[in-house]
């Protein structure tokens, strides 16, 4: 794990109150009984929502340092719940976290003001040392997606249908257009079948299609490419 953009931080004497941003119970439960003891009573968990838009006023209400927010969320989604923190809160530190570590995405979650990128099938124990160090000015990304993030800089061009559409987006569609069911989509985006059903829907409307059959041909017309790491 790389860790940038160091500065000198936070008391240590104090514990660090984190708030949850997730909509699955059992994840966001887990962290609430794990952190405190991985720790050694240095991390605690005061707050969770399953609602992106409920995140900002969370924070607020109970004057966390840290959030911990989970990128794939039914809309408005993590990256905007994680602006909407910053908005609330400058001084509050992000950590994002993501079923994929996907550049795209990263680069969205630091652009919004996160402070930290990380995999959500991390072990909870790899959670505190960067919880820490986003607390004393560090930011925090696996070294892998660093390297890619360093050499996959391109120029910015005109728009496409694609580039209008956040990570997640683009990321949903890619699986649409392989052909992935509803289960399947679930799974790979670490989100219930009910949650995956309101982030289809919502994507329909975004391209201005009404079925999977339809996006997956635009799919093909916009030249979205298949999602890493399965079969095009």
């Amino acid at each position: 794990m790389s860790e940038i953009d160091g500065a000198l931080g936070a008391e240590r004497g104090t514990p660090v109150d984190v708030v949850v941003v997730d909509d699955h119970p059992l994840f966001t439960r887990g962290l609430g009984l794990l952190l405190p003891g991985l720790s050694g009573g240095r991390v605690r968990v005061v707050g969770t929502t399953d609602d992106a838009s409920a995140a900002a006023a969370l924070v607020r209400r109970h004057h966390a340092d840290v959030a911990i927010v989970d990128l794939h969320m039914p809309p408005p989604g993590g990256t905007r719940a994680i602006a909407a923190i910053r908005r609330a809160d400058p001084m509050v530190r992000v950590v994002a976290l993501s079923g994929l570590a996907e550049a795209d995405a990263a680069i969205e979650a630091l652009r919004a003001g996160a402070s930290g990128f990380l995999p959500k099938s991390a072990d909870p124990e790899s959670l505190v040392r960067p919880l820490l160090a986003v607390l004393d000015g560090w930011s925090v990304v696996p070294e892998a997606l660093l390297r890619q993030l360093l050499a996959d800089a391109a120029p910015a061009g005109q728009q496409s249908i694609a580039d209008q559409l956040t990570a997640d987006e683009r990321r949903l569609w890619r699986l649409i257009a392989e052909g992935a069911s509803t289960v399947d989509i679930a799974t790979t985006l670490h989100v219930s079948e009910r949650t995956t059903k309101r982030l289809v829907a919502h994507l329909l409307r975004r391209l201005h299609v009404t079925t999977r059959v339809e996006a997956a041909a635009l799919a093909g017309r916009a030249g979205l490419g298949v999602a890493e790491g399965r079969p095009g």
